[in-house]
């Protein structure tokens, strides 16, 4: 019997070009270079100049990931984006994109997964994909996240930065994937009764502002390291793949220190993580596709490559895919 699996054709991302070192915000907030890096890893992130939106950041990593897979606007018939931050609150995210990148036959939508985002889209187009409701889904993690951030709170301004990053999935079958490349399965749970420990304080039915970040550190690096483990085990087991049979870990880059939890953990070499929150920070439903894109792009990560990527949320949401390059 023919199977379907969905293939990663082609990735991209984007940046804004204004980059804010430490030593730059320690310049209006109470923090340092050293007190940043410290607690998270962080040496930079970047910020969108005046008049960028979460759109203009998604279409420009849409672009590239269409260019590297050869493919124009009107080959792609699924748009999803991961975002908590989209340019209105209503059309979606997704449908501005398309209109910018001159597709005009896809269906385009928007999930919120906050940091977990891009793993709920990339499981959404892939059910899309197998169903044969679509044969090429374009999945956008997109975030301006400087927008968000209440810059007098120091626990929480110097985390997170904007960005794009995004994949091209393609449905192949098994005479054209004798390799079987391609998403194997993706994990999640949620709990929506952890909301207090990280959340943005608004919203169109509550205050009728955008709202800004808050969040108990403490709280969501506990749950962090014992739920993306547990998730990750649970992933690993159910598809007989053991740790060492990955060939990379590429988690949410949220703070150094939860990754390092993870590695140590399933007991991986350091070599086989990808860490790009040095220098982006968090650029949450972003950063998954973003350090892929970046990997690829350094030459690391191969066509064949086994990747389990991990991500936990707001909400709380959290999960693990895993995927064959």
């Amino acid at each position: 019997m023919t199977s379907l699996k969905s293939v990663i054709i082609g990735t991209g991302s984007y940046l804004p070009e204004n980059i804010v070192t430490n030593e730059k915000l320690a310049e209006t907030v109470d923090t340092s270079h050293d007190w940043i890096v410290e607690r998270t890893g962080i040496h930079q992130r970047h910020f969108v100049t005046e008049g960028q939106t979460t759109s203009d950041l998604a279409a420009e990593a849409a672009k590239e990931a269409m260019e590297i897979a050869n493919l124009k606007p009107n080959d792609i018939d699924l748009i999803i984006v991961a975002t908590a931050s989209p340019d209105y609150t209503f059309p979606s995210c997704a449908t501005r994109v398309q209109h910018k990148i001159g597709n005009t036959n896809g269906l385009a939508f928007d999930v919120a997964g906050a940091c977990a985002g891009y793993l709920v889209a990339l499981n959404v187009a892939d059910s899309f994909l197998r169903l044969k409701k679509a044969k090429r889904a374009l999945v956008i993690g997109s975030e301006v996240f400087s927008k968000l951030l209440d810059m007098s709170d120091r626990s929480t301004c110097v985390l997170f930065g904007d960005g794009a990053g995004a994949v091209i999935l393609e449905a192949q079958d098994d005479s054209q994937n004798p390799n079987g490349r391609g998403l194997i399965g993706v994990d999640m749970q949620s709990d929506g009764s952890t909301f207090n420990i990280l959340h943005a304080d608004g919203g169109p039915s509550t205050t009728g502002k955008t709202g800004k970040i808050r969040m108990v550190g403490k709280e969501v690096f506990k749950h962090a390291v014992t739920k993306l483990t547990a998730s990750a085990e649970s992933t690993l087991k159910k598809y007989n793949v053991s740790p060492e049979d990955l060939d990379w870990l590429i988690p949410h880059q949220a703070n150094i220190r939860i990754i390092e939890g993870m590695r140590r953990k399933l007991k991986l070499d350091e070599d086989k993580v990808i860490v790009t929150v040095p220098k982006h920070a968090n650029t949450s439903a972003a950063s998954i596709p973003l350090a892929l894109h970046d990997a690829v792009m350094a030459g690391k990560i191969k066509k064949g490559d086994l990747i389990l990527h991990e991500a936990i949320g707001g909400g709380l949401i959290w999960g693990s895919a895993l995927l064959r390059f």
